[in-house]
Order: C-alpha cells, then sequence, then structure tokens
C-alpha cells in the first residue's frame, strides 16, 4: 500500500531535528582560508618573466553536527519505508514497584504513531518516528525522536536488533509537560517489514518506585 504523509514527516523531521539541537554541540567547524602566497623572481635577465600571484584554494569547509544531523533527518524522511506503530504494555518491574503501587499504574500503554525507516551501507537500521501513547498515570505522553539499530539475521527472514533512540518526550509529571530530551536502549525482533519493538526505561535512582520500564510495541509496514 502507498502511504505518503508529507505533513506527518515534516514533523517528524522537525521534532528530531529539535532533539539534536538539544543534544549536540553547536560548534561547528571553521576552516581559515590561506593569505595569498605572492613569489617573484629576483633580479635577473628573465625578471620580466615575473610568476603571477597563486592563491591557495582553501579546504571545503566541513558540515557541522547540526548539519549532519538535518541531513540524515531529511534522508531518512524522504526515503524511509513507512510503519504503523501500536503500543499496548508498559511492564514496570516487579522488584522496583510494590504491588499496591503496580495496581495504580498503567501498563496498558495503549497508542500509535508512524516510523519511517531506511538501511544504511551496513545493512543496519536507521529510522525517525513520532508516536503518542498512554503513560503510567492515564494521561497522554508523545514522543519524537530517532533510532539506530545493528541487525542481524537469525533464521529465514527473521532478524534481531538492538540499540538506542534519542527523544523528545513529554509527560505531565514531569517538568510540567515540557518537553526533555532522554536516551534509551531499543531491540526488536521480526522481519524488516513487521517487527515487536521494545524500548527500556532504566531506573532513574536507587530509590524504589521510579524507571524500571519496558514499553513493547510493534511496527507494521505500510508500504
Amino acid at each position: 500500500m502507498n502511504f505518503r504523509t508529507p505533513i506527518l514527516g515534516k514533523c517528524i523531521c522537525i521534532s528530531t531535528l529539535l532533539l539534536s539541537l538539544v543534544v549536540a554541540s553547536t560548534a561547528s567547524a571553521q576552516t581559515t582560508p590561506q593569505p595569498v602566497v605572492e613569489s617573484a623572481l629576483a633580479s635577473s635577465p628573465i625578471a620580466s618573466t615575473s610568476v603571477a600571484p597563486v592563491a591557495q584554494v582553501p579546504a571545503e569547509e566541513q558540515p557541522g553536527w547540526i548539519e549532519r544531523a538535518k541531513r540524515k533527518m531529511t534522508k531518512i524522511v524522504d526515503e524511509g519505508a513507512m510503519s504503523l506503530n501500536l503500543s499496548g504494555l508498559a511492564h514496570h518491574g516487579r522488584n522496583t514497584y510494590t504491588a499496591e503501587r503496580i495496581a495504580e499504574l498503567n501498563e496498558n500503554a495503549w497508542g500509535l504513531g508512524f516510523t519511517k525507516a531506511i538501511r544504511d551501507e551496513k545493512d543496519n537500521e536507521e529510522l525517525a518516528y513520532a508516536m503518542i501513547i498512554s503513560d503510567s498515570h492515564y494521561k497522554p505522553q508523545p514522543m519524537a525522536g530517532y533510532a539506530y539499530q545493528w541487525m542481524k539475521p537469525i533464521a529465514g527472514n527473521i532478524e534481531v536488533g538492538a540499540g538506542y533512540t534519542y527523544s523528545l518526550i513529554s509527560r505531565t509529571d514531569y517538568f510540567k509537560g515540557v518537553p526533555f530530551p532522554i536516551a534509551l536502549p531499543v531491540a526488536s525482533i521480526g522481519t524488516k517489514n513487521t517487527k515487536l519493538m521494545a524500548a527500556y526505561v532504566p531506573r532513574l535512582s536507587k530509590n524504589k518506585g521510579n524507571g524500571d520500564v519496558l514499553l513493547l510495541f510493534v511496527r507494521i509496514d505500510l508500504n
């Protein structure tokens, strides 16, 4: 099915570029052009054939981190295959939360979103995504980001992947809903078209009752 959503693609690209602006250095490499070097022959019978001034061509400026991130995200959004994300489970560690606390929390993290994914020259996966789920307190949790997975085939067309994601997340219980960046490990198993995806939020401190949450969702190809 040919599924084209240009507006969504732009939203994914813009959201993830904002993440790059938060976590990346804003310094870009600058190359200073070399001064013009002039040389002339010493006074001699052939002095009339003096050498013209030669200007050194400055080395090509390398793009900064932000520019490289922008180009990468543009490539993923423009060329990537579209997938539908369906979320449904947020498992809280039983050694981190008491039974009474788990009974109060939402583990049915229903939600949906979209992903654009491409394969690099090593057949690993890069993707941009945007989705919204129901968080542990039954509140909406929108997120958008970039992920990279090292892929390995295991049997037939089945493959497993493991990597990381950088994301911007908005939660009502953190920073009054202001989006904040977060980096998490991710993993997957399935085919190139359909995968079971997982992201893990580790414990944020030694105190119990925070973090240690495994989010599971399914990614279904729409192309």
